[in-house]
Order: C-alpha cells, then structure tokens, then sequence
C-alpha cells in the first residue's frame, strides 16, 4: 500500500498472490455507528415524547407539532454532536502526530529503541527486528507512521470525517423520529393515534434492533428485543409520568 507519497515494492511473486486473494471485511464502521446513534435516539425520543403528550391529554395535532419540533431540534443538537466529537478526535491525532515528529527528530535513538520494543512484544528477536528498525530509520514518514500506529494505536482520520457524521447522525435522526410521530398525522385522536405509534414503534425498534446486532456480530435476536425494551420502558416512562401530573 502506497502511503503519503512512498511506494511500497513486494517481490513479483507474492504480488501474484495477492492479486489473487480478495478478502472481504466490513470496512464501514464509523458510518454504521452514526446511523445507530441516530436511529436510535430518533426512535426512542420522539417516541416517550409522543406517549408523554398522549397521556397528559393532548390533541393529535400538538403532538405532532411538538414531536416535529423535538426532532427538529435532536438533529440539530445531535449532528453538532458528532460534528464536535469527530472534530476532537481530528485534532487529538495532529496533535499527537506533531508531538511524535518532534521526538524522532530530537531523541531518534529512543524511538528507534520504541521500534524495537514494539516488535519484540511480537515474538521478534533482536536479530530479526534489527534490519527492521534500521529501514524505518531511513524512512521518516514511514517511521512515523509505524509510531502512530503501533505506538499510540491511533488511525490518521479522514478531513472529512467531521462534517460526514455530523449529516450521518442527524438524518438518521429525523428518519427515526419520522416514525413514531408518523400515526399522528392519520390519526386525529391521540389515543389511537398512540396504540398505532406504539406498534409501528415497537415493530421498528425490533427490526432496528435485529440489524444493529448482525452489523456489529451481537446475537440479532438479543439485540432486537433489548433495544425494542428499551424503547418500551422510556415511552411507558413518560406516558405514566404525564398521567400522574395531569390526570
């Protein structure tokens, strides 16, 4: 893999074979887990909102417009959060990255010896690890990417990141706060409009759920009924609430 400018040479015949070999990994994390975060509280928020308002006894229509209102404003408050968190993560790794540039231009001796340790925690002898150390020497911007790496654990981020998952979460938002609020609009008594928001609700939190669970390798069936209970215990939070403050 070619990085910032420096190329990499295999020898032709390990080239061949991994021309030949394709694997297949789920390369998509960041952006699976904004659209969880969003879904998420999208479905869950609007959701106990809708049954608070419900059973404080108003009418379909402030329902509506407070739940539109509240999503609205969740994407918003949503998106700059993962704006700001996408952000801090961006400026921790140029921070760290300048920090490291400075250390292999005044004590390159000691981390050259990091190099070492490194490698050595792998099973690598001095022997073996030796020639190793003494290319990366050679290489700064390889080396200093092999200290971002393997040192720190830290993956240079894309510029981008921020601002895609800002939109990422915020969207996914609003798709999820869509459908709870969605029975309110065919149904002008809030009480109906409740039952069916409950098991439209309820349907897509299962649903959700069960997807959430095979993206991230959890057991789907276990994921499914957690987050459709979850979604359950604040909604029924919230509309007993109401019914105790105005009965």
């Amino acid at each position: 893999m070619a990085n910032d400018g420096q190329t990499t040479s295999l020898d032709p015949e390990k080239q061949a074979l991994l021309n030949k070999h394709t694997e297949k990994h789920f390369t998509a994390g960041e952006i699976v887990r904004d659209i969880i975060i969003g879904v998420s509280d999208g479905l869950t928020v609007p959701f106990a909102l809708a049954a608070g308002l419900s059973g404080a006894n108003a009418t379909s229509s402030i329902v509506l417009t407070a739940g539109i209102a509240e999503v609205a404003a969740g994407a918003i408050s949503m998106g700059l959060g993962g704006y700001l968190a996408a952000k801090s993560e961006s400026d921790h790794y140029l921070r760290e990255l300048r920090r490291e540039q400075e250390e292999i231009a005044n004590v390159p001796d000691t981390e050259a010896a990091e190099v070492a340790e490194i490698l050595a925690e792998y099973g690598i002898q001095p022997h073996e690890y030796t020639p190793v150390v003494n290319a990366l020497r050679k290489k700064p911007q390889a080396w200093l990417d092999f200290m971002m790496k393997f040192e720190l654990g830290l993956e240079k981020p894309d510029p981008r990141r921020a601002l895609h998952s800002a939109l990422t979460i915020a969207v996914a938002y609003v798709l999820g706060g869509a459908v709870p609020l969605l029975p309110y609009v065919f149904f002008p008594r809030a009480r109906e409009a409740l039952v069916a928001s409950v098991v439209v609700t309820l349907l897509a939190l299962l649903i959700f759920g069960y997807a959430k669970g095979s993206f991230t390798d959890n057991k789907p069936f276990q994921s499914a009924f957690q987050t459709a209970l979850i979604g359950a215990i604040a909604s029924a939070a919230a509309f007993g609430l109401a019914k105790a403050i105005h009965p």
